[in-house]
């Protein structure tokens, strides 16, 4: 007997479920009276339960991240959830019994992870750099043996791939990368064989795919930072020379010239802080770790114009290996980190304007070698690190109009020492990483 095939789309409604501080949401379009088929395995339901009501089925969906399509039976109470469907319309059947449902793309709030295409080789403390042509490009790191790498390789968001480009000069970690005016990206020292501390730099060309030396920094460095200013110079700061001893000094790299000059000193020797663009030009430091692994709540500004530093207030909370983001209002968030006896969940706002800090909501969990992305829709995505007692695969969202924090699913893999990049197409890539016992190849999108 020759089948019905239903076609009409009777309604849409908006699933929103409410979990202590946490809200999901979904938009799903309803097909009455008709059950997805399932005479190939393309669209076999991952999951079978069973629910009260079809409401319920609808919030089954929505606690399964990959769950895209559902239906459910009204005699037996049986709800299936589907995740691999090529073509619903196509699968659909008449049944009085039965209601199915499709979730419609892009309105899952907050977006969920999904994994993607692995690198070529496992790696953590490596840089990730989003380069013009949408790809991102992955550089050194250490492997899980310690081994430094010099290799490099592309992300195509586009096939979710990853294919091999051009190795840099030397293996390095703990190094930096930044994007310059031209499209190049500029690395910056970190550690390899035989060095504590690296002083040399150089250039990746997306267009040939290679790597050239350019000028040597002044001082050797690892975990310092490097911010591109509004000349088009990159200011690098502070930084490690070993494990006890930190450094003050700054230096400037022009893109033109391929050299390096010495900028005035920050106030405060510091490794294991961060670095901030300000709307005005100005590089905010916080926080981070002195000589003798004191741990600091100071702050200091830069001034491009005079190539001098100024001391301003200090964090409420002395901090490192922490995060700062800078918010479409101006102000930079400051989250999670070490103090040297916990790991922090707090989180504080730096005001340019009066120059203050103020404290906002607390992370839910305590975290520190985590990465934080402003994302398009003004929130920050903090994701992954440690907190003293395990590696976290947790992430959550800072809302800057609430001053809140919810949970925003978990990754994959719970990971430290790994990068996040904000792709064109809006979504975060996160890649590699470490829990003690592995480095990662993985790569996961959110």
């Amino acid at each position: 007997m020759a089948s019905t095939k239903v076609y009409l789309w009777l309604s849409f409604m908006i699933i929103t479920q409410t979990v202590g501080q946490d809200i999901r949401s979904e938009e799903m379009s309803l097909i009455p009276d008709s059950k997805f088929q399932c005479a190939n395995t393309t669209c076999l339901p991952f999951i079978s339960v069973i629910t009260t009501d079809i409401r319920n089925c609808q919030f089954a969906c929505l606690g399964q991240s990959q769950c895209i399509a559902a239906t459910f039976h009204r005699s037996t109470s049986n709800c299936e959830l589907f995740d691999n469907m090529l073509n619903q319309n196509g699968n659909v059947l008449a049944d009085v019994d039965a209601t199915s449902m499709n979730v419609i793309s892009g309105t899952r709030f907050p977006p969920e992870w999904t994994m993607t295409g692995n690198m070529s080789i496992a790696r953590y403390y490596h840089t990730a750099s989003a380069l013009a042509n949408v790809s991102v490009l992955v550089a050194g790191g250490s492997d899980r043996n310690g081994v430094y790498l010099n290799s490099a390789e592309l992300y195509n968001p586009s096939t979710g791939t990853w294919t091999i480009t051009g190795s840099m000069s030397i293996g390095r970690s703990w190094h930096t990368a930044s994007t310059l005016a031209n499209g190049s990206v500029l690395v910056t020292g970190g550690m390899s064989s035989g060095s504590f501390h690296l002083n040399s730099a150089e250039l990746y060309n997306p267009t040939t795919g290679t790597w050239a030396t350019t000028g040597n920094m002044s001082s050797g460095r690892y975990y310092h930072t490097a911010s591109t200013l509004a000349n088009g110079s990159v200011l690098v700061a502070g930084g490690q020379i070993n494990g006890f001893t930190a450094l003050n000094s700054a230096e400037l790299y022009n893109p033109s010239k391929g050299t390096w000059t010495t900028t005035g000193s920050m106030n405060v020797i510091r490794g294991y802080h961060t670095a901030s663009t300000l709307a005005d030009g100005s590089v905010l430091v916080a926080g981070g770790q002195s000589n003798a692994a004191t741990t600091l709540d100071s702050a200091e500004l830069y001034n491009p114009s005079t190539g001098t530093w100024t001391t301003i207030g200090s964090m409420n909370v002395a901090r490192e290996y922490h995060t700062a983001s800078t918010l479409e209002n101006g102000l930079v968030l400051i989250a999670g980190g070490y103090n040297s006896t916990s790991y922090l969940n707090s989180a504080e706002l730096y005001n340019s304007t009066t120059g203050t800090w103020t404290i906002t909501g607390s992370m839910n969990t305590g975290r520190s070698w985590h990465t934080a992305s402003t994302l398009a829709n003004g929130s920050v995505l903090v994701a992954g690190g440690r907190d003293g007692t395990s590696y976290l695969d947790s992430a959550e969202l800072y809302n800057p109009s609430t001053g809140t924090w919810t949970t925003a699913g978990s990754m994959s893999i719970a990971r430290e020492y790994h990068t996040a990049s904000i792709l064109a197409n809006g979504k975060v890539l996160v890649t590699g990483g470490w829990d003690s016992f592995s480095a990662f190849n993985s790569a996961e999108l959110y």
